[in-house]
């Protein structure tokens, strides 16, 4: 496609300079810039383990609940490619200690908040920060390592990022029972002062050579802000009409489709700007170069995929095998670790083999499988044991999507353009798992509200309507469907023992008319207890088809993320110069 360009920027690229940096330069950057990544990946779960004690606490309305996460990864999305190029133009070290010392700035002001609105607004100012410990971590690497060595390091990243989620939840958890909400956020504080310490010790300024001046294009990354902004707002807070949520809007609203238009005139106005800006802030160039178009394509594909997978499926585990919330997401403990394996053992093997599309592919088409199992073979009696084993299968080939595409994207351009490279990564993955839950959050709303409708109304056919309504104030959403699942658990037996009082209340009215009539109130009441097992069921088959049809879609997904594979490029992986260290100063 543009193979010419390829091999230019292939042969422009200096050869990698870690030969000069000593291995406590190497050690000190890479424990500041993993000590970094922690920061950021943490921080989502943990403050997703605490929201409903800060709910509680600062009083949140539930329409502005979701706010707290949809700023923080607004902010952090938008600025991702505006701190990808001054990391090209101010150097990796300066990058990061600004990001963190935002990042620290926003988790005190978080922490100390009183009001829903300081607390959203704080989050904004993480997720600001946050963007900048992303991009420069990774980019670390391109400048640490020579292209062969970079897939176990980029491995390593991946494994933190990985888990993260494994130790947020629970460290979360601990945190606010033991701290405070409040806490979530201060222990940030000392995490941050370590990796600060770390890189203001032994980090060079690793500023990528031949980058003389320039400046960050201003116009450029507000009219980014315009088209990102409005963008990520429309998919967070859209839903289906038959799934409506508080806070948002339905997908055919005005203000979802303001949002959209908006974003339009500001993609539109950022592309033309790039075009003719001196300094552009995503050169146009490097879409020319088939190795960067086509990996971060499959980047932006996969991330529809990567979160989308783990979101809906402890609504699966509380409904449907009958967990409780904390143990439904300690079940996506193996699907991390099978991640984290994945990063690791493709990053090791990539730098062994030199190269990586056969990797990419092989884990494509293991992912494809993972989801394949998951989405026809799931059943309303499916245990627990059952779902960890499938869903290791899925995280085993999630897991090689971070380094391997990553190392791909820095591998097809110049030294003096790793950073935007390394951005744009980040960017194209961070809008894919956005638009992905957002696609597949429709499927699965759309499909459990019709299902819910189709199997309950037959379920509960011919019941009076006080023990209709009994039933429909039970069940999660509603018996009709009428809304998504709130995170209300189904709970037959208080159901049934709620019943049998109402029933026990008419027995004693039946009494005084005679024996027929007690034995049409004991018909009565065994009808409607069976009734609220043959619910049950509806139930939990309505959740296992809405989380069946969430990976079947997700296959497709995949399917299109591996034909965009298959045209990425394999640039030879190159192992650099001498090894050997020189003497420490």
């Amino acid at each position: 496609m543009a193979d010419t360009a390829a091999d230019t920027a292939l042969d422009s690229r200096a050869a990698p300079a870690s030969e000069r940096f000593s291995r406590s330069q190497k050690a000190f950057t890479l424990a500041g810039a993993l000590l970094g990544l922690l920061l950021a990946a943490l921080d989502q779960t943990i403050v997703a383990t605490a929201g409903p004690t800060i709910q509680a606490d600062l009083h949140i309305a539930p329409e502005h609940y979701p706010w707290l996460t949809t700023a923080y990864l607004v902010a952090s999305t938008m600025m991702v490619p505006v701190w990808g190029k001054l990391s090209d133009l101010l150097g990796r070290r300066a990058v990061l200690v600004a990001g963190i010392a935002v990042f620290l700035t926003g988790s005190f002001l978080c922490g100390a908040s009183r009001s829903t609105l300081a607390l959203i607004l704080c989050r904004a100012v993480q997720g600001l920060g946050s963007a900048a410990l992303f991009t420069g971590s990774l980019a670390v690497v391109a400048d640490l390592f020579p292209p062969r060595d970079r897939g176990k390091y980029q491995g390593l990243f991946g494994a933190v990022f990985g888990l993260s989620s494994v130790i947020g939840p629970l460290a979360g958890g601990f945190i606010t029972d033991a701290l405070g909400w409040h806490w979530v956020f201060f222990i940030n504080l000392p995490v941050g002062a370590l990796a600060l310490t770390l890189i203001f010790l032994r980090m060079p300024p690793l500023k990528p050579e031949g980058v003389q001046g320039g400046s960050l294009d201003i116009p450029g990354a507000a009219a980014l802000a315009v088209g990102v902004v409005p963008l990520l707002l429309a998919l967070s807070l859209g839903h289906g009409a038959a799934a409506p949520r508080a806070g948002g809007f339905a997908w055919g609203s005005a203000p979802i489709l303001g949002l959209f238009a908006l974003s339009a005139v500001g993609l539109g106005l950022f592309v033309w700007r790039e075009r003719h800006a001196k300094e552009p802030l995503l050169e146009p160039s490097l879409f020319r170069v088939r190795a960067f178009s086509a990996g971060n394509a499959a980047v932006f594909t996969i991330g529809a995929v990567f979160l989308a997978s783990v979101t809906f499926l402890p609504l699966f585990m509380v409904n449907v095998v009958g967990l409780s919330a904390t143990h439904s997401g300690l079940t996506l403990t193996p699907l991390t670790l099978g991640v984290v394996a994945g990063n690791v053992l493709s990053g090791q093997l990539v730098s062994r083999l030199g190269r990586y599309k056969a990797l990419m592919v092989g884990a494509l088409l293991f992912l494809m499988g993972g989801f394949a199992v998951m989405g026809f073979t799931l059943t309303p009696d499916s245990s627990q044991a059952e779902v960890t084993v499938k869903m290791v299968l899925v995280g085993l080939g999630l897991g090689p999507s971070i380094p391997l595409y990553t190392v791909a994207v820095q591998n097809s351009v110049p030294p003096q353009r790793i950073g935007v490279a390394t951005s744009a990564t980040t960017f194209f993955r961070q809008l894919g798992m956005t638009v992905g839950v957002a696609l597949l959050g429709t499927v699965f709303a759309g499909t459990l509200s019709r299902e819910m409708h189709a199997r309950t109304q037959q379920a509960t056919h011919g019941l009076p309507p006080d023990v209709r309504q009994e039933l429909r104030a039970s069940a999660p959403g509603g018996l009709g469907g009428e809304g998504a699942p709130q995170g209300q658990k189904f709970q037959p037996e208080e159901v049934k023992a709620k019943l049998r009082e109402g029933f026990a209340e008419e027995r004693r009215q039946a009494l005084q008319e005679g024996p027929e009539a007690r034995a049409r109130v004991d018909a009565d009441e065994a009808r409607a207890l069976s009734t609220v097992d043959r619910v049950e069921r509806a139930l939990k088959e309505s959740f296992t088809r809405a989380t069946m049809a969430v990976y079947r879609v997700a296959i497709f997904v995949a399917l299109a993320a591996l034909l965009v594979t298959l045209l990425l490029p394999e640039l030879p992986l190159r192992r650099g110069g001498p090894r050997k260290a020189p003497a420490e100063a």
